[in-house]
């Protein structure tokens, strides 16, 4: 789909792991496609152990999908500052409305990459 709002720096820079919990987490939506029809996984993992903390699964890859795995990984969590948020720079982490989002945590601010 290309560029349509803000590319973030790629602050990670290849390295995916974290030697502390809550300091780099990492996103990406896939698509499974089945004889009756396609299904869009949206994770979040901590890079320092792994773990899934959060995801979604929509039969379409929108924006409200990003939205609930956002709230799902991140609500009520508490989020290390400096913090790093990847993603493939995808149309849904490009828009503003993922730059302004906020789900529910004082901690987490997705502009730049980073979260305070």
């Amino acid at each position: 789909m290309g560029t349509v709002g803000k590319v973030a720096d790629n602050l990670l820079k290849r390295k995916f792991r974290a030697d502390t919990p809550s300091t780099a987490f990492v996103t990406d939506v896939t698509e499974f496609a089945f004889d009756w029809g396609k299904v869009y996984l949206s994770p979040v993992m901590d890079l320092c152990n792994r773990q899934i903390i959060g995801y979604d699964i929509s039969r379409r890859p929108n924006f409200d999908q990003i939205k609930n795995m956002m709230s799902s990984a991140f609500e009520g969590r508490k989020i290390v500052d400096g913090a790093l948020f990847h993603s493939d720079q995808g149309w849904q982490y490009q828009m503003k409305e993922f730059q302004d989002f906020r789900p529910g945590t004082e901690a987490v601010d997705v502009k730049e990459g980073k979260m305070p």
